[in-house]
């Protein structure tokens, strides 16, 4: 298997306590992956400190064989959206696409025109973002963290708040990349039946800490979905039932 994320007993602690102790697991190119727990648990943490947005107190983080904290090597192949999108309501779809593409080799406006279509948003893509509805500004945020065709896309919440057609539309864009172009995603969510429709492997945080890595035949061999895996593992690590 061809590895292309590596977290190796990494931590990142803030002042106040909260974040992420002792993560370990990898992701193999092509795997659809997800973080999943409540808000606070350290996923976003995580996917900062992969992305150089936060610096590990501890432990190692390697993205395609290159250490993380040398972020021109690491994250060339790398796309992201990290919480919600920083759009600029007075510009339109393609404004943004064109002023993103400043920073990349090769991106020209048939690559512009190329991850509109992926993302569904072709036909508006002269209208100003101020103007899009919740489902629109994600994929707009998808859209520019793909432009520069990067081989691993790290997703926070990628359908957190959206309805229930937009999460199907993001939902199947992460699916086809993957399938279809061997895309690796890493994708964090607090909703078990997002992770479990999407994901091939599923990492359980609570807390900050890591209760499990598996893959998602596995956490369901013995559990009817993964929200009662998750719950079963919560209930290990607490030693009592949740009610």
């Amino acid at each position: 298997m061809d590895t292309v994320l590596t977290l190796d007993h990494f931590s990142k602690i803030y002042p106040n306590g909260r974040g992420a102790r002792n993560i370990t697991f990898s992701v193999e190119r092509g795997e659809v992956v997800g973080l999943l727990g409540p808000n606070g648990s350290g996923k976003t943490t995580i996917m900062k400190s992969i992305t150089g947005l936060a610096q590990p107190t501890e432990g190692k983080i390697t993205v395609f064989g290159a250490p993380a904290a040398d972020r021109e090597r690491a994250l060339a192949k790398v796309g992201a959206l990290i919480e919600q999108p920083a759009l600029y309501e007075n510009l339109t779809a393609q404004d943004h696409l064109a002023m993103a593409a400043r920073y990349y080799r090769d991106v020209d406006r048939a690559r512009m025109d190329q991850v509109l279509e992926i993302v569904g948003l072709a036909p508006y893509k002269k209208e100003r973002c101020g103007k899009f509805s919740l489902g629109m500004k994600q994929r707009m945020g998808l859209a520019l963290a793909l432009l520069s065709r990067p081989e691993l896309m790290v997703l926070d919440e990628p359908t957190n708040g959206l309805d229930i057609e937009a999460t199907v539309e993001i939902r199947e864009i992460i699916i086809r990349l993957a399938r279809e172009k061997g895309v690796t995603f890493l994708v964090a969510s607090h909703l078990a039946s997002e992770i479990e429709k999407m994901c091939h492997k599923v990492l359980v945080l609570h807390e900050g800490e890591m209760l499990s890595f598996d893959t998602k035949e596995e956490a369901l061999r013995l559990h009817p979905s993964l929200e009662d895996y998750f719950l079963a593992k919560v209930r290990d690590k607490k030693g009592s039932v949740i009610l």
